[in-house]
């Protein structure tokens, strides 16, 4: 039978000695997602990440002294692409079956938390469903074709984020700053000023203000101490008495989103990054937040002129934004 999606067909053999040599090519095949069709050939679909994945892990099988090869191709006798596409299917809910027993372990002890009024091991609980939320992230990323189970999977690990939600919020915790909302049409043709030396905060806000409330904003710099100075051409950002800076819990990144009612998975996911680095309170889980950081702190060592680093800032949350719209 022809398919109508096309596939990558990996065939590789490595020499039975050393024995871990085989276990690291399983290992990250098994990784990448592909699914076994015999001994060793390996299936995934087409893509220009794993076209480039089959490239990098022939090289590294030759380099065992083993033959690797793969194929692209549109027919895989007698399959089908239903054929074909539930063998993915199945092999996810192998993965999502263990992170489900996790989950229900969990939700019984969070159920346990929340009757009982009390906030005992409620940490370790938080500390368990990140764990368990990074799991089914990475499960997820492989899921290629959005099998039912995972999208169950997704609604029931949601339902146990709001329950966590809801014992944080018993823990009487402060409660999260009232935002007075703002029209981007106020904010047109105005001269943005936050502080020297920009950085995290700051660059994510510069890029955020002129990618959803204006695309023509400038940006200057100044002191802690200058801010009152300011003209009402100017608005001051993430810094101290500014009209956006940070309130209660929120970066000054949280407060702009807020303020103008912005939203999309996207910019959640971002402001969850921000969040985290600028706070560091821990309360998000973010695995690309470091090497967010990294980048920035390379920008801030390298580039000595606040204009100039603020722009290359930008940039980078600009392609975090493309990379996950």
């Amino acid at each position: 039978m022809t398919s109508g999606h096309a596939w990558l067909m990996f065939f590789y053999t490595v020499p039975s000695k050393p024995v871990n040599n085989r276990i690291k090519i399983w290992r990250r095949l098994a990784k990448a997602g592909a699914v076994q069709l015999k001994n060793t050939v390996y299936l995934l679909p087409f893509s220009e990440e794993h076209y480039e994945f089959f490239e990098w892990l022939t090289q590294e099988v030759d380099a065992m002294g083993g033959d690797g090869t793969f194929v692209q191709t549109q027919n895989i006798e007698p399959m089908d692409d239903g054929d074909l596409k539930r063998l993915f299917s199945k092999q996810r809910e192998n993965d999502y079956r263990d992170i489900d027993k996790k989950l229900d372990t969990l939700e019984r002890k969070v159920n346990s938390v929340t009757k009982g009024s009390g906030t005992r091991g409620s940490k370790q609980i938080e500390e368990q469903f990140h764990r368990l939320a990074r799991d089914l992230h990475a499960v997820t990323r492989i899921d290629f074709f959005s099998s039912e189970v995972g999208k169950k999977m997704k609604e029931k690990m949601g339902a146990v984020e709001g329950a966590l939600k809801r014992m944080g919020r018993d823990k009487k915790e402060c409660p999260s700053p009232s935002i007075t909302s703002r029209r981007v049409e106020e904010y047109q043709g105005k001269i943005w000023v936050t502080r020297t030396r920009p950085f995290i905060d700051r660059m994510a806000s510069a890029w955020l203000i002129r990618k959803f409330i204006d695309k023509n904003a400038k940006f200057t710099f100044t002191e802690d101490h200058d801010a009152k100075k300011l003209t009402p051409q100017h608005v001051a950002f993430d810094i101290r008495g500014g009209e956006f800076t940070h309130q209660g819990d929120l970066c000054t990144f949280e407060v702009l989103v807020k303020t103008f009612g912005l939203s999309d998975q996207a910019l959640k996911k971002i402001a969850d990054i921000v969040h985290e680095l600028d706070m560091k309170d821990g309360k998000y889980e973010t695995p690309e937040a470091s090497g967010i950081e990294e980048i920035l702190t390379g920008i801030r060592k390298t580039i000595t002129e606040d204009a100039q680093a603020l722009e290359k800032g930008m940039s980078v949350f600009e392609m975090l934004y493309a990379a996950n719209a």
